[in-house]
């Protein structure tokens, strides 16, 4: 799923510029079953390096290890970990995201529920993945975490990231400028403390940081189709959001004219053992 993103930006929008309609945080988080397929085509996927840290702190191989992706979405990073050899069950709550899935991924099970409330037994499995999907759980002390908790194994490992844009490469800070000024939302600050906001109850686990930069380059028309199928712009009406992606195809092509666009990431990766008795 998508990036958080619902705190006010200090900054207004121009002048005349109409707000969107306040949305609430579960109309943005149904919203993707819409448009489960453009998620699928054109989301960024996560680079080796990732995984290789998350086997690395989290002290075991993927490979035979029994791990659940909770809020699988479309299964991208489901691929991934199942190519590397993982035992893995998905969990996915949308009912547009996990047909999506079952086409593009047969052969993994997929199981409707969410991190709140996980259709799991209790201590069986050794990993959780949530990939651009923590946001969307309750981190309250008596829901997520604990849920975490009982379904994973002694020694466990819970895992969670988000790609997030490199903000420091000029142009994806002048994009992620303008997307703020569009919603009067401060997403591009969300995004850099999105592992300080998101972490869950203090005292409960350990979370230890890991960032890895990588990018990927894509056509305009995909970088665009990326942009739109996040949620803020899903629930913005149709005619603003076309009208800022024609606009945003003109900054773009300044930068890009021959139509292919480098995005650059960072994912941040919180990992976190469970305690090694139960």
């Amino acid at each position: 799923m998508t990036t958080p993103g619902t705190t006010p930006n200090t900054t207004p929008p121009p002048a005349g510029t109409p707000r969107a309609p306040e949305v609430t945080r579960a109309t943005r988080a149904h919203s993707f079953n819409a448009a489960a397929a453009q998620y699928a085509a054109n989301r960024p996927s996560y680079p080796p390096a990732l995984l290789d840290a998350v086997e690395e702190l989290a002290g075991r191989p993927l490979a035979g290890s029994r791990v659940v992706d909770v809020g699988a979405g479309t299964g991208i990073a489901t691929a991934l970990l199942h190519a590397r050899g993982a035992d893995v069950i998905a969990v996915e709550p949308g009912a547009g995201m996990a047909a999506e899935f079952r086409r593009t991924l047969p052969d993994v099970p997929v199981l409707r529920g969410s991190g709140n409330a996980l259709p799991l037994a209790d201590h069986s499995a050794d990993l959780l993945t949530y990939a651009q999907a923590w946001h969307w759980t309750d981190p309250d002390p008596d829901r997520a975490v604990p849920e975490a908790l009982r379904v994973l194994r002694p020694g466990g490992a819970l895992a969670l990231w988000w790609n997030t844009a490199a903000l420091d490469v000029p142009w994806i800070a002048a994009a992620a400028d303008r997307v703020d000024r569009h919603f009067g939302l401060a997403l591009s600050a969300q995004q850099r403390d999105v592992g300080a906001r998101t972490a869950g109850p203090a005292g409960l686990l350990d979370f230890v940081h890991r960032t890895v930069r990588w990018s990927r380059r894509v056509p305009l028309d995909t970088h665009l189709a990326n942009l739109g199928s996040r949620s803020v712009f899903l629930t913005d009406g149709e005619d603003r959001g076309a009208a800022f992606l024609a606009e945003e195809r003109r900054h773009l092509l300044a930068d890009f004219p021959d139509g292919v666009v480098e995005e650059t990431y960072d994912v941040r990766l919180l990992l976190a053992r469970a305690p090694a008795t139960a």
